[in-house]
This record gives C-alpha cells, structure tokens and sequence, in this order.
C-alpha cells in the first residue's frame, strides 16, 4: 500500500465555499470542461446522417460513392481527429499559461470554439466534409487547452480543505455535456437529418456565456504571487476568493512555496522528464492519465448505440437507453464531488478503475452468452451503466486533479502537458483503432481494456499517498521524504550485500572465529 508521510503544519489554512469561487468553478466548468463531454457524444447519435452526408458529396464530385470499409475510415477519422486537436492545444498549455496566466487562457481560447462552430455550422450547406473534419480538429484543440487548464486554475485557487471538490468540478460538467449531446441528439430534438450541423456548433452558447462573465473574475493568486510576484494583486485575488477569511496564513503558505522555488524558473517538459526528484509523480501522471482513455471509457461514449445494438436493444430504444446512462453519469460525477473531500483521492480512483475493469468482464462475458441466455443483453447495458458510472465516479476527474496537486508551481504547467499530451494520444488510438479491434477481437477487445483498468487500480494502491487536505508544498515534502527512505533501505541492502561478499572472500566471519578460540583454550 501506498505510504503516507504525515507531516504536521503550524498553521491551519481552511475556508468556507464563497459565492465567487463556486460562481468561477461554474463558469470554467460549464464554458469549457462541458464542451469536452458534450463533442466526445454529439457525433454518435447523426452517425448515419453524417455518413450519408459524406457519401453523396464524394458521389456528387466524383461520381461514385465510398464503400463501406472507406467510409467507416472516414467517419473514424471524424471521431478520432477531435484527440488529434486535444493533443496540439495539450501541447501549448504550458507556454499558454505561462504566458497568459491560467483565466487569460481560458478566456483567450474561447475564440477557437467561435471557429470551430462556424466550421461545423455551415459544412452541410458549403458541401464539405473537410469543414466537419477541420471543425472537429480545432473543437478538439480547444479541449486540449481547457481540459488542463481548468483543473489548474481552479485547483490554484481553491482553499486545500476544497481543492477536491472544485477540482472535481469540470468532470461533472462534462458528464452533463455528454448527457447534454445525447438528449439533444434525440430523434424529437436535434436528431433528424436536417439539423445535424445545427447540434455540432451549438458549443458556443456556453462558450459565449463564459466569455461574457469570466473576465470580471480575478487571475489566480498563485500564479500573481510566484510568477508575477505581484503581492498587492494576490492579496486583492484572495480577499475577492476567500471573502472575510483570514488570508495571513495562506499568503504565508505561497510564500513559502515562492522561498523554495527562488532559484527555479518554470521548468520544459525536457527539464521536467530528466528531473530525478520528480519522477515517481511523473510517472504517477503518466500512469492515470494513460490509464484513464485506455480504460476503454471513449470507446463507449464514441460507440454507445453500436454496442447496444450488439447486445440485442431494439433499434428504437437504443437512443433513450443512451440517454438514460447520460443521467446516471451525471449522478455519479456528483456523488464523487460530494464525496471525496470525505474519503479522499485514493478511494475514489481505485474503486472507479475496479468497477470499470470488473465491467469491462462482464461485457464481454454477456456479449458471449447472450445468444443462450436471453437476459444476457439486459447485463451487457448494466455493465456499460456500470463502467460510465465507475469512471465518473473518479478517473473522469481525480487524475486533473493528482496532476496539479503532485507538482509545485514551477513543475505544474509542464506535468499538464505530459499528462495531458498523453491523455489525448490515448484518446486518439481508442477512437480510432475501437471499430476495428471490435470487428477483429470481437466480445473479447473489452478484455484489454479490463486488465488496463485493474493494473492502474493496483499502481494507485501501492504507489500514490494520499493528498487529502494538505498543501502543495506538503505533498512535495510527503514524495520527497518516501524517495529518501527508499534510497536509505537501497543502501542499506548495498551495504549488507557488501558485507556478505567480504565474508566470503577471506574476512572472518563472527561464529568461527569463536569456534578457533574455543578449540584453542585448554
């Protein structure tokens, strides 16, 4: 099991939820996070419009049609090319909040939703695929940005007894993105032929919402203290943040953390991979975030009416069933939110990656006997509910959070970007590799993505301590302290290796040297 190095602190820094942060984490949640969730489900429920839409263009300007393995690719590259977009705006985040600060590129990158909704909005009409696709593609950068930005800027500004709850924030916007998509895409909505690209660009009405309010919100004072050491504007950020509290101590605490980083600027993910006292939360990073896509988690929001259709829903029920697991996502982001103040970050992520692994079994087990046993389809759609619900539960959040929590202000923005960068590789291979691995692996392609969720289970239960209610700065101190106690015991077994060898080439050894003066006495 992990283990956890308590340190005491002499000073108690809690706050109570103020209007303004709740108001922030509300408006970053539902600008941006919720536009992830709501352009990793819209293009599932007009997959056959779309298709359709491709097939004729490309029969109208070459006078044949695509074959069904041709437009699959197509129609995969739609899906897919949204994480190839998450993967450039992942890769500017460190220089983008650096640069800007963490709300100035929240409020910044709205512009690429306006492009991107513009894009997608007017594609049926200018009779291109390549406006959906290139749309899709700066959606995608967008979300790259957001999806690290978010956690940071509001995991810097929230006080450490809150830090979960607000970092949990954004995954519950996502889940109500998701959920958002799939009951827009109902067929009495938004779901017929005609309205198609309407549903893809309705992403800037939140976005636009955003952009109007953010902006007369304060940066975070982090960010002014220790990057701009701007101490007047930090203490003007945290009185509008922290209302009436008491902020003595928490100017302390940043100060603190400013003293130990006097000598070190923000560091390049170069700096940051080569950097041996950070590596095992490097590491760790790498481990959830991977982890987290390879879960398979896309691969059911991507495909959901495919893998209902699989398992044997009729064709006019499957759009309401998708919907249904949309609320229980919501459901489960919120319980996660309420709850991990209370049990903790560890808790969460392990039990969410067990239950997904243990459903990503069951699926595979009920797709198989379903054509003996008839209410095997019944237990497949319970295990889809299941992995959605595990996985919003904590892996959908706490890993945005682990990141900014394992790094200094220094570290921060470069382990966003790796954990990031990875996340949306990830991402990629899942979207676009699923339909085929589902067509060649069958009921068993959810067995790869079973052991892939256990693993992570078990790297998180040995490796990762607890960060529950502690500062940054203890947390650098808890990973510092356990790396100099695995270095004690390494050489302590040198030492004792070193020993025994001497032993054994010539030094006296304790018993036989009693043995001669024994034998040596009258």
């Amino acid at each position: 099991m992990a283990e956890e190095v308590l340190i005491t602190s002499p000073r108690k820094i809690t706050s109570h939820l103020t209007s303004s942060l709740l108001a922030v984490a509300l408006l970053t949640s539902f600008g941006s996070s919720m536009l992830y969730g709501f352009n990793l489900a819209v293009v599932n429920s007009p997959a056959v419009y779309i298709k359709d839409f491709y097939n004729h263009t490309i029969v109208s300007r070459n006078g044949t049609g695509l074959n069904g393995e041709a437009l699959t690719l197509m129609y995969s590259l739609t899906v897919s090319i949204f994480a190839i977009g998450g993967l450039i705006g992942s890769l500017m985040v460190g220089a983008l909040v650096t640069k800007f600060g963490r709300k100035g590129t929240v409020v910044n990158s709205t512009v690429l939703v306006f492009i991107a909704a513009s894009l997608l909005g007017f594609s049926r009409i200018s009779h291109s695929p390549e406006m959906v696709i290139f749309g899709r593609l700066v959606t995608g950068v967008h979300s790259g940005i957001s999806l690290s930005v978010v956690p940071m800027y509001l995991g810097e500004i929230a006080p450490k007894n809150l830090r979960g709850f607000l970092g949990l924030m954004p995954s519950i916007f996502i889940c109500v993105g998701v959920f958002s998509a799939q009951l827009l895409g109902l067929h009495e909505l938004l779901g017929k032929e005609e309205h198609w690209p309407l549903l893809l660009s309705l992403v800037v009405v939140p976005t636009f919402i955003q952009l109007m309010l953010l902006p007369w919100f304060p940066e975070s004072p982090r960010y002014l203290l220790i990057e701009k050491h701007n101490v007047h504007a930090t203490i003007t950020a945290l009185k509008w943040y922290r209302a009436k509290c008491n902020i003595q101590a928490e100017i302390e605490e940043m100060q603190e953390e400013q003293r130990s980083l006097s000598t070190v600027e923000t560091v390049s993910v170069r700096q940051l991979l080569l950097d041996p006292t950070v590596r095992r939360q490097v590491l760790s990073v790498v481990v959830i975030n991977v982890g987290m896509q390879l879960s398979g988690i896309d691969a059911i929001w991507f495909y959901t009416n495919d893998i209902f259709q699989k398992a044997g829903i009729p064709a006019p029920e499957i759009q309401y069933t998708t919907v249904g697991t949309g609320a229980i996502e919501i459901i489960a982001g919120l319980i996660g939110c309420f709850t991990i103040e209370r049990l903790g970050r560890r808790p969460l992520i392990i039990g969410g990656f067990g239950v997904m692994g243990m459903c990503c079994a069951g699926i595979t087990l009920s797709l198989i006997l379903q054509t003996h046993v008839h209410f095997m389809k019944y237990v497949s759609v319970a295990c889809v509910v299941g992995i959605i619900a595990g996985f919003c539960i904590g892996p959908a959040g706490v890993p945005f959070l682990i990141t900014a929590e394992l790094f200094t202000q220094s570290h921060r923005p470069a382990a966003y970007t790796v954990g990031g960068s990875l996340n949306w590789m990830a991402n990629f291979t899942i979207g676009f590799i699923f339909p085929f691995l589902q067509m060649s692996a069958g009921s068993y392609c959810y067995l790869v993505f079973c052991s892939v969720c256990l693993a992570v289970a078990v790297y998180v239960f040995f490796i990762i301590p607890e960060t529950k209610n502690k500062t940054f700065v203890e947390i650098s101190q808890m990973f510092a302290t356990k790396e100099a106690l695995v270095e004690s015991q390494a050489l302590n077994q040198m030492d004792q290796l070193q020993l025994k060898k001497m032993n054994g080439y010539g030094a006296l050894e304790n018993n036989s040297f009693e043995s001669d003066s024994s034998s040596s006495c009258p």
